[in-house]
Protein backbone atom coordinates (compact mmCIF):
# COMPACT_ATOMS: atom_id res chain seq x y z
CA UNK A 1 0.00 0.00 0.00
CA UNK A 2 1.41 3.36 -1.04
CA UNK A 3 1.48 6.02 1.66
CA UNK A 4 0.41 9.45 0.46
CA UNK A 5 2.47 12.32 1.82
CA UNK A 6 0.34 15.33 2.62
CA UNK A 7 2.23 18.57 1.78
CA UNK A 8 3.49 20.74 4.62
CA UNK A 9 1.86 23.83 3.10
CA UNK A 10 -1.81 24.15 2.10
CA UNK A 11 -2.63 23.69 -1.58
CA UNK A 12 -5.99 25.46 -1.34
CA UNK A 13 -8.82 26.52 0.91
CA UNK A 14 -11.90 24.41 1.66
CA UNK A 15 -14.86 26.76 1.39
CA UNK A 16 -18.15 26.36 3.20
CA UNK A 17 -20.13 26.55 -0.05
CA UNK A 18 -21.77 23.22 0.85
CA UNK A 19 -23.07 24.72 4.10
CA UNK A 20 -24.51 27.94 2.70
CA UNK A 21 -27.89 26.52 1.73
CA UNK A 22 -30.03 23.41 2.06
CA UNK A 23 -33.29 22.48 0.36
CA UNK A 24 -36.68 21.82 1.86
CA UNK A 25 -40.14 20.91 0.63
CA UNK A 26 -43.14 23.20 0.30
CA UNK A 27 -42.93 26.32 2.39
CA UNK A 28 -45.71 25.65 4.90
CA UNK A 29 -44.25 22.30 5.99
CA UNK A 30 -42.20 24.39 8.40
CA UNK A 31 -45.36 24.93 10.44
CA UNK A 32 -45.21 21.27 11.53
CA UNK A 33 -43.60 20.34 14.82
CA UNK A 34 -41.88 17.23 13.45
CA UNK A 35 -40.39 19.31 10.63
CA UNK A 36 -39.04 21.87 13.08
CA UNK A 37 -37.62 19.09 15.28
CA UNK A 38 -35.82 17.60 12.27
CA UNK A 39 -34.45 20.96 11.19
CA UNK A 40 -33.28 21.68 14.75
CA UNK A 41 -31.29 18.42 14.67
CA UNK A 42 -29.76 19.36 11.31
CA UNK A 43 -28.85 22.80 12.57
CA UNK A 44 -27.30 21.43 15.76
CA UNK A 45 -25.08 19.02 13.85
CA UNK A 46 -24.36 21.04 10.68
CA UNK A 47 -25.58 24.63 10.88
CA UNK A 48 -26.68 25.60 7.37
CA UNK A 49 -26.83 29.32 6.56
CA UNK A 50 -29.90 29.43 4.31
CA UNK A 51 -32.87 27.23 3.40
CA UNK A 52 -34.80 27.17 0.10
CA UNK A 53 -38.12 25.58 -0.78
CA UNK A 54 -41.18 25.86 -3.04
CA UNK A 55 -44.55 27.49 -2.69
CA UNK A 56 -44.03 30.76 -0.80
CA UNK A 57 -46.75 32.40 -2.88
CA UNK A 58 -48.96 29.34 -3.43
CA UNK A 59 -52.46 29.17 -2.02
CA UNK A 60 -51.49 27.06 0.98
CA UNK A 61 -49.51 29.93 2.49
CA UNK A 62 -52.39 32.33 1.96
CA UNK A 63 -50.45 35.47 1.01
CA UNK A 64 -52.62 36.51 -1.94
CA UNK A 65 -56.21 37.00 -0.73
CA UNK A 66 -58.53 38.55 -3.37
CA UNK A 67 -61.99 39.72 -2.31
CA UNK A 68 -64.94 41.72 -3.62
CA UNK A 69 -66.29 44.77 -1.86
CA UNK A 70 -68.96 47.16 -3.09
CA UNK A 71 -68.78 45.55 -6.49
CA UNK A 72 -65.04 45.99 -6.86
CA UNK A 73 -62.24 43.46 -6.68
CA UNK A 74 -59.47 44.05 -4.15
CA UNK A 75 -56.47 42.07 -2.91
CA UNK A 76 -55.38 41.66 0.69
CA UNK A 77 -51.87 40.36 1.39
CA UNK A 78 -51.69 38.18 4.49
CA UNK A 79 -48.33 37.15 5.93
CA UNK A 80 -49.39 35.21 9.04
CA UNK A 81 -47.97 31.88 7.88
CA UNK A 82 -44.94 33.52 6.27
CA UNK A 83 -44.07 35.16 9.59
CA UNK A 84 -44.49 31.93 11.55
CA UNK A 85 -42.22 30.02 9.17
CA UNK A 86 -39.52 32.67 8.93
CA UNK A 87 -39.59 33.23 12.71
CA UNK A 88 -39.05 29.49 13.18
CA UNK A 89 -36.17 29.51 10.70
CA UNK A 90 -34.42 32.43 12.36
CA UNK A 91 -34.89 30.88 15.81
CA UNK A 92 -32.97 27.86 14.46
CA UNK A 93 -30.18 30.03 13.07
CA UNK A 94 -31.07 29.64 9.39
CA UNK A 95 -32.17 32.31 6.91
CA UNK A 96 -34.48 32.03 3.89
CA UNK A 97 -33.12 31.68 0.38
CA UNK A 98 -36.35 33.08 -1.05
CA UNK A 99 -37.93 31.42 -4.08
CA UNK A 100 -40.65 33.53 -5.72
CA UNK A 101 -43.36 31.05 -6.72
CA UNK A 102 -45.71 29.50 -7.44
CA UNK A 103 -48.64 31.51 -8.84
CA UNK A 104 -51.61 32.15 -6.54
CA UNK A 105 -54.79 30.75 -8.13
CA UNK A 106 -56.46 34.15 -7.78
CA UNK A 107 -53.78 35.67 -10.01
CA UNK A 108 -53.09 32.75 -12.37
CA UNK A 109 -53.85 32.88 -16.09
CA UNK A 110 -54.51 29.14 -16.26
CA UNK A 111 -55.15 26.05 -14.18
CA UNK A 112 -51.98 23.96 -14.79
CA UNK A 113 -50.51 22.80 -11.48
CA UNK A 114 -47.66 20.69 -10.15
CA UNK A 115 -47.53 18.32 -7.16
CA UNK A 116 -50.49 17.04 -5.19
CA UNK A 117 -50.77 20.39 -3.40
CA UNK A 118 -51.43 22.05 -6.75
CA UNK A 119 -48.77 24.70 -7.13
CA UNK A 120 -49.94 26.77 -10.09
CA UNK A 121 -47.31 27.13 -12.82
CA UNK A 122 -48.98 29.54 -15.24
CA UNK A 123 -48.01 33.17 -15.83
CA UNK A 124 -49.99 35.86 -14.01
CA UNK A 125 -53.08 37.19 -15.72
CA UNK A 126 -51.97 40.65 -14.61
CA UNK A 127 -48.28 41.52 -14.61
CA UNK A 128 -48.90 44.63 -12.54
CA UNK A 129 -50.67 42.60 -9.85
CA UNK A 130 -47.80 40.12 -9.83
CA UNK A 131 -45.40 43.02 -9.33
CA UNK A 132 -47.63 44.28 -6.49
CA UNK A 133 -47.51 40.84 -4.87
CA UNK A 134 -43.72 40.55 -5.10
CA UNK A 135 -43.23 44.11 -3.90
CA UNK A 136 -45.63 43.67 -0.97
CA UNK A 137 -44.02 40.38 0.07
CA UNK A 138 -40.47 41.71 -0.02
CA UNK A 139 -41.47 44.97 1.67
CA UNK A 140 -43.16 43.04 4.47
CA UNK A 141 -40.03 40.97 5.04
CA UNK A 142 -37.95 44.13 5.23
CA UNK A 143 -40.42 45.80 7.59
CA UNK A 144 -40.55 42.80 9.92
CA UNK A 145 -36.94 41.62 9.89
CA UNK A 146 -34.99 44.75 8.94
CA UNK A 147 -33.22 45.77 5.75
CA UNK A 148 -29.77 44.66 6.92
CA UNK A 149 -31.13 41.18 7.60
CA UNK A 150 -33.09 40.74 4.37
CA UNK A 151 -30.14 42.00 2.31
CA UNK A 152 -28.49 38.68 3.20
CA UNK A 153 -31.41 36.64 1.77
CA UNK A 154 -30.97 35.83 -1.95
CA UNK A 155 -34.27 36.10 -3.85
CA UNK A 156 -34.64 33.65 -6.75
CA UNK A 157 -37.30 34.04 -9.42
CA UNK A 158 -39.28 30.80 -9.92
CA UNK A 159 -38.11 27.19 -10.18
CA UNK A 160 -37.01 25.27 -13.29
CA UNK A 161 -38.96 27.31 -15.86
CA UNK A 162 -37.32 25.28 -18.64
CA UNK A 163 -39.49 22.30 -17.65
CA UNK A 164 -43.12 22.30 -18.73
CA UNK A 165 -44.36 20.79 -15.44
CA UNK A 166 -42.95 23.86 -13.63
CA UNK A 167 -43.73 26.64 -16.15
CA UNK A 168 -46.52 26.51 -18.69
CA UNK A 169 -45.11 25.54 -22.05
CA UNK A 170 -41.54 25.96 -20.74
CA UNK A 171 -41.90 29.37 -22.41
CA UNK A 172 -38.54 31.13 -22.20
CA UNK A 173 -39.88 34.48 -23.35
CA UNK A 174 -42.64 34.40 -20.73
CA UNK A 175 -40.06 33.56 -18.08
CA UNK A 176 -37.89 36.49 -19.14
CA UNK A 177 -40.87 38.78 -18.64
CA UNK A 178 -41.60 37.18 -15.25
CA UNK A 179 -37.99 37.71 -14.24
CA UNK A 180 -37.98 41.32 -15.45
CA UNK A 181 -41.15 42.26 -13.58
CA UNK A 182 -40.06 40.41 -10.44
CA UNK A 183 -36.52 41.79 -10.36
CA UNK A 184 -37.68 45.37 -10.75
CA UNK A 185 -40.29 44.86 -8.02
CA UNK A 186 -37.62 43.57 -5.63
CA UNK A 187 -35.28 46.46 -6.38
CA UNK A 188 -38.10 48.98 -5.90
CA UNK A 189 -38.16 47.91 -2.25
CA UNK A 190 -34.40 48.42 -1.96
CA UNK A 191 -31.71 48.44 -4.62
CA UNK A 192 -29.29 46.48 -2.43
CA UNK A 193 -31.50 43.38 -2.19
CA UNK A 194 -30.18 40.31 -4.06
CA UNK A 195 -32.23 38.91 -6.94
CA UNK A 196 -31.33 36.27 -9.51
CA UNK A 197 -32.23 33.30 -11.70
CA UNK A 198 -32.99 31.51 -13.97
CA UNK A 199 -33.06 28.42 -11.66
CA UNK A 200 -32.85 25.99 -14.57
CA UNK A 201 -32.71 22.21 -14.38
CA UNK A 202 -29.91 20.01 -15.77
CA UNK A 203 -29.87 19.87 -19.55
CA UNK A 204 -31.06 23.45 -20.02
CA UNK A 205 -27.78 25.34 -20.22
CA UNK A 206 -28.99 26.72 -23.54
CA UNK A 207 -31.13 29.10 -21.48
CA UNK A 208 -28.13 30.81 -19.89
CA UNK A 209 -26.80 32.96 -22.73
CA UNK A 210 -30.27 34.14 -23.84
CA UNK A 211 -30.99 35.03 -20.21
CA UNK A 212 -27.75 37.00 -20.01
CA UNK A 213 -28.52 38.77 -23.30
CA UNK A 214 -32.05 39.60 -22.18
CA UNK A 215 -31.13 41.14 -18.82
CA UNK A 216 -28.23 43.03 -20.42
CA UNK A 217 -30.23 44.43 -23.34
CA UNK A 218 -33.17 45.37 -21.09
CA UNK A 219 -30.98 46.55 -18.19
CA UNK A 220 -32.74 44.18 -15.82
CA UNK A 221 -30.99 43.78 -12.45
CA UNK A 222 -29.41 40.41 -11.67
CA UNK A 223 -27.12 39.71 -8.71
CA UNK A 224 -26.53 35.98 -9.08
CA UNK A 225 -27.05 33.06 -11.46
CA UNK A 226 -28.76 29.85 -10.32
CA UNK A 227 -28.94 26.32 -11.68
CA UNK A 228 -29.78 22.79 -10.48
CA UNK A 229 -27.67 19.61 -10.74
CA UNK A 230 -28.73 15.95 -10.67
CA UNK A 231 -27.26 12.71 -12.00
CA UNK A 232 -30.23 10.33 -12.08
CA UNK A 233 -31.72 8.65 -15.12
CA UNK A 234 -35.34 7.79 -15.97
CA UNK A 235 -37.50 6.57 -13.11
CA UNK A 236 -38.28 2.89 -12.61
CA UNK A 237 -41.41 3.04 -10.50
CA UNK A 238 -42.34 0.57 -7.80
CA UNK A 239 -45.11 0.92 -5.21
CA UNK A 240 -44.26 3.90 -3.00
CA UNK A 241 -40.82 4.32 -4.51
CA UNK A 242 -38.63 5.00 -7.52
CA UNK A 243 -35.32 3.50 -8.65
CA UNK A 244 -32.99 5.23 -11.11
CA UNK A 245 -29.62 4.73 -12.73
CA UNK A 246 -26.91 7.19 -11.71
CA UNK A 247 -24.09 8.86 -13.58
CA UNK A 248 -20.72 9.08 -11.78
CA UNK A 249 -20.60 11.79 -9.12
CA UNK A 250 -18.08 13.74 -11.23
CA UNK A 251 -21.01 14.62 -13.48
CA UNK A 252 -22.38 16.80 -10.67
CA UNK A 253 -19.13 18.79 -10.68
CA UNK A 254 -19.34 19.15 -14.46
CA UNK A 255 -22.82 20.60 -14.03
CA UNK A 256 -21.60 22.91 -11.25
CA UNK A 257 -19.02 24.33 -13.67
CA UNK A 258 -21.50 24.81 -16.51
CA UNK A 259 -22.85 28.33 -15.72
CA UNK A 260 -19.44 29.99 -15.66
CA UNK A 261 -18.38 28.08 -18.75
CA UNK A 262 -21.44 29.15 -20.74
CA UNK A 263 -21.53 32.73 -19.42
CA UNK A 264 -17.86 33.50 -20.09
CA UNK A 265 -17.67 36.72 -22.07
CA UNK A 266 -21.17 37.89 -21.07
CA UNK A 267 -22.11 40.60 -18.59
CA UNK A 268 -22.98 37.88 -16.07
CA UNK A 269 -19.58 36.15 -16.23
CA UNK A 270 -18.37 37.32 -12.82
CA UNK A 271 -21.60 36.99 -10.86
CA UNK A 272 -21.95 34.53 -7.97
CA UNK A 273 -23.25 31.11 -9.00
CA UNK A 274 -25.64 29.26 -6.72
CA UNK A 275 -26.59 25.62 -7.33
CA UNK A 276 -29.93 25.91 -5.58
CA UNK A 277 -30.64 22.16 -5.83
CA UNK A 278 -28.24 19.23 -6.14
CA UNK A 279 -28.41 15.53 -5.43
CA UNK A 280 -28.12 12.20 -7.16
CA UNK A 281 -31.89 12.01 -7.67
CA UNK A 282 -34.54 14.72 -7.51
CA UNK A 283 -37.09 12.10 -6.44
CA UNK A 284 -37.91 12.17 -2.71
CA UNK A 285 -39.15 8.57 -2.96
CA UNK A 286 -35.83 7.19 -4.24
CA UNK A 287 -34.43 5.11 -1.34
CA UNK A 288 -30.85 5.66 -2.51
CA UNK A 289 -30.84 8.84 -0.42
CA UNK A 290 -30.95 6.86 2.82
CA UNK A 291 -28.07 4.50 2.08
CA UNK A 292 -24.43 4.43 3.10
CA UNK A 293 -23.66 4.19 -0.63
CA UNK A 294 -25.09 7.69 -1.06
CA UNK A 295 -22.81 9.20 1.58
CA UNK A 296 -19.73 7.81 -0.17
CA UNK A 297 -21.13 8.83 -3.58
CA UNK A 298 -21.52 12.50 -2.60
CA UNK A 299 -18.37 12.87 -0.48
CA UNK A 300 -16.09 13.93 -3.37
CA UNK A 301 -18.72 16.46 -4.50
CA UNK A 302 -18.73 18.14 -1.10
CA UNK A 303 -14.94 18.14 -1.13
CA UNK A 304 -14.56 19.82 -4.54
CA UNK A 305 -17.81 21.67 -5.27
CA UNK A 306 -16.77 24.88 -3.53
CA UNK A 307 -13.98 25.37 -6.07
CA UNK A 308 -16.62 25.80 -8.78
CA UNK A 309 -19.59 27.67 -7.29
CA UNK A 310 -20.47 30.00 -4.44
CA UNK A 311 -23.02 27.63 -2.91
CA UNK A 312 -24.60 24.24 -3.62
CA UNK A 313 -27.80 23.30 -1.83
CA UNK A 314 -28.54 19.65 -0.99
CA UNK A 315 -32.08 18.76 -2.02
CA UNK A 316 -33.52 18.12 0.58
CA UNK A 317 -32.63 17.92 4.28
CA UNK A 318 -35.70 15.81 5.11
CA UNK A 319 -38.05 13.25 3.54
CA UNK A 320 -40.88 15.56 4.61
CA UNK A 321 -41.08 16.83 1.07
CA UNK A 322 -44.38 15.86 -0.50
CA UNK A 323 -43.52 15.83 -4.17
CA UNK A 324 -44.06 12.81 -6.00
CA UNK A 325 -8.34 17.59 -10.17
CA UNK A 326 -10.87 16.10 -7.91
CA UNK A 327 -9.82 14.28 -4.73
CA UNK A 328 -9.90 10.52 -5.29
CA UNK A 329 -10.65 9.17 -1.82
CA UNK A 330 -9.68 11.78 0.79
CA UNK A 331 -9.46 15.44 1.66
CA UNK A 332 -7.15 16.95 4.31
CA UNK A 333 -7.76 20.35 5.92
CA UNK A 334 -6.01 22.33 8.64
CA UNK A 335 -7.92 24.49 11.11
CA UNK A 336 -6.53 27.77 12.36
CA UNK A 337 -6.04 26.26 15.82
CA UNK A 338 -3.69 23.57 14.45
CA UNK A 339 -6.15 20.67 14.26
CA UNK A 340 -6.09 18.48 11.17
CA UNK A 341 -9.26 17.01 9.68
CA UNK A 342 -9.23 14.14 7.20
CA UNK A 343 -12.36 13.19 5.28
CA UNK A 344 -11.98 9.82 3.55
CA UNK A 345 -14.47 7.81 1.56
CA UNK A 346 -14.66 4.38 0.00
CA UNK A 347 -15.23 4.06 -3.76
CA UNK A 348 -18.69 3.36 -5.14
CA UNK A 349 -19.87 1.74 -8.35
CA UNK A 350 -22.91 3.43 -9.87
CA UNK A 351 -23.37 0.68 -12.48
CA UNK A 352 -23.93 -2.10 -9.96
CA UNK A 353 -21.78 -4.36 -12.13
CA UNK A 354 -18.59 -4.19 -10.05
CA UNK A 355 -19.37 -4.50 -6.36
CA UNK A 356 -17.52 -2.04 -4.16
CA UNK A 357 -14.62 -3.61 -2.24
CA UNK A 358 -15.27 -4.73 1.34
CA UNK A 359 -12.05 -2.98 2.43
CA UNK A 360 -10.46 0.21 1.10
CA UNK A 361 -7.10 1.26 2.60
CA UNK A 362 -5.96 4.88 2.89
CA UNK A 363 -2.43 5.57 4.20
CA UNK A 364 -1.35 9.15 4.85
CA UNK A 365 1.67 10.97 6.21
CA UNK A 366 0.37 14.23 7.65
CA UNK A 367 2.31 17.23 8.99
CA UNK A 368 1.31 18.12 12.55
CA UNK A 369 2.78 20.85 14.70
CA UNK A 370 3.92 22.73 16.61
CA UNK A 371 7.60 21.84 16.65
CA UNK A 372 8.45 19.38 19.39
CA UNK A 373 5.08 17.56 19.26
CA UNK A 374 5.58 13.86 19.97
CA UNK A 375 2.01 12.57 20.16
CA UNK A 376 -1.31 13.14 18.40
CA UNK A 377 -4.87 12.42 19.54
CA UNK A 378 -7.01 10.83 16.83
CA UNK A 379 -10.82 10.94 16.95
CA UNK A 380 -12.58 9.04 14.18
CA UNK A 381 -16.28 9.25 13.29
CA UNK A 382 -17.64 6.87 10.64
CA UNK A 383 -20.82 6.00 8.80
CA UNK A 384 -21.03 2.88 6.68
CA UNK A 385 -23.26 -0.09 5.93
CA UNK A 386 -22.80 -1.18 9.56
CA UNK A 387 -22.42 2.11 11.45
CA UNK A 388 -24.45 5.31 11.57
CA UNK A 389 -26.97 3.70 9.24
CA UNK A 390 -30.57 4.38 10.24
CA UNK A 391 -31.79 2.93 6.95
CA UNK A 392 -30.23 -0.46 7.72
CA UNK A 393 -31.63 -0.40 11.26
CA UNK A 394 -35.10 0.43 9.94
CA UNK A 395 -34.85 -2.46 7.48
CA UNK A 396 -33.76 -4.82 10.27
CA UNK A 397 -36.81 -3.73 12.28
CA UNK A 398 -39.00 -4.96 9.43
CA UNK A 399 -39.45 -1.56 7.79
CA UNK A 400 -42.20 -0.32 10.11
CA UNK A 401 -44.52 2.12 8.34
CA UNK A 402 -45.19 4.14 11.49
CA UNK A 403 -42.33 3.52 13.93
CA UNK A 404 -43.29 3.52 17.59
CA UNK A 405 -41.59 5.92 19.99
CA UNK A 406 -39.08 3.31 21.15
CA UNK A 407 -38.29 2.46 17.52
CA UNK A 408 -37.73 6.12 16.71
CA UNK A 409 -35.36 6.36 19.66
CA UNK A 410 -33.50 3.31 18.38
CA UNK A 411 -33.28 4.78 14.88
CA UNK A 412 -31.88 8.04 16.23
CA UNK A 413 -29.27 6.08 18.15
CA UNK A 414 -28.47 4.00 15.06
CA UNK A 415 -27.96 7.19 13.02
CA UNK A 416 -25.10 8.32 15.26
CA UNK A 417 -21.65 7.80 13.70
CA UNK A 418 -19.42 5.13 15.19
CA UNK A 419 -16.59 6.81 17.11
CA UNK A 420 -13.15 5.52 18.02
CA UNK A 421 -10.03 7.21 19.34
CA UNK A 422 -6.37 6.51 19.92
CA UNK A 423 -2.96 8.15 20.36
CA UNK A 424 -0.45 8.15 17.51
CA UNK A 425 3.25 8.99 17.60
CA UNK A 426 4.53 12.11 15.87
CA UNK A 427 8.03 11.88 14.41
CA UNK A 428 9.88 14.67 12.62
CA UNK A 429 6.70 16.75 12.56
CA UNK A 430 4.59 14.07 10.88
CA UNK A 431 2.00 11.51 11.93
CA UNK A 432 1.27 8.39 9.92
CA UNK A 433 -2.42 7.55 9.68
CA UNK A 434 -3.54 4.16 8.38
CA UNK A 435 -7.25 3.81 7.69
CA UNK A 436 -9.18 0.83 6.46
CA UNK A 437 -12.61 1.81 5.23
CA UNK A 438 -15.40 -0.71 4.99
CA UNK A 439 -17.88 -0.89 2.12
CA UNK A 440 -19.40 2.53 1.36
CA UNK A 441 -17.80 4.07 4.43
CA UNK A 442 -17.26 7.77 4.93
CA UNK A 443 -14.99 8.62 7.85
CA UNK A 444 -13.90 11.84 9.49
CA UNK A 445 -10.58 11.81 11.33
CA UNK A 446 -9.61 14.72 13.57
CA UNK A 447 -5.99 14.98 14.71
CA UNK A 448 -4.86 17.25 17.52
CA UNK A 449 -1.34 17.72 18.91
CA UNK A 450 -1.07 16.41 22.47
CA UNK A 451 0.34 18.47 25.30
CA UNK A 452 1.05 15.90 27.99
CA UNK A 453 -0.04 17.16 31.41
CA UNK A 454 0.19 13.80 33.19
CA UNK A 455 1.59 14.37 36.72
CA UNK A 456 4.91 12.63 37.44
CA UNK A 457 3.40 10.46 40.18
CA UNK A 458 0.67 8.98 37.99
CA UNK A 459 0.80 5.18 37.73
CA UNK A 460 -2.17 3.35 36.22
CA UNK A 461 -1.23 0.11 37.97
CA UNK A 462 -2.16 1.66 41.32
CA UNK A 463 -5.84 1.96 40.38
CA UNK A 464 -6.38 -1.42 42.08
CA UNK A 465 -4.21 -0.56 45.07
CA UNK A 466 -1.15 -2.45 43.83
CA UNK A 467 2.32 -1.16 44.64
CA UNK A 468 3.76 1.42 42.27
CA UNK A 469 5.70 0.04 39.33
CA UNK A 470 8.90 1.53 40.74
CA UNK A 471 8.27 -0.09 44.15
CA UNK A 472 7.81 -3.53 42.58
CA UNK A 473 11.07 -3.19 40.65
CA UNK A 474 12.92 -2.43 43.84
Amino acid sequence: MTRITVPDQPTGRLTDAWRRCVGTGRFELALRRDYQDSLALVQRDIGFRHIRGHGLLSDGVGVHRPYDHVGERHVHHSFTYVDQVVDAYLDLGIRPFVELGFMPSGLASGDQTVFWWRGNVTPPRSWSQWADLVRATVAHLVDRYGLDEVRSWPIEVWNEPNLEPFWQGADRGAYHRLYEVSAHAVKEVDASLQVGGPAISPGADGWLVPFAEFVTDRQVPVDFVSRHAYTSGPGQHVPFGTHQTLAPATELLTQFAAPRRHLAGTALADLPVHITEFNSSYRPDNPIHDTAFHAAYLAPVLAAGGDLVDSFSYWTFSDMFEEVGIPTDHLVTRHTDGRIAVLAWAPVDVTGLSPAPDRHPVALSIPLGPAGTTSAFLLRSSVSEEAGNAWAAWAEMGRPRSPAARQLDALREAAEPARTHRALPVAAGRVEVDLTLTRHEVTLVELSPVVDETPPWWDATRLLGLPAETDRKE
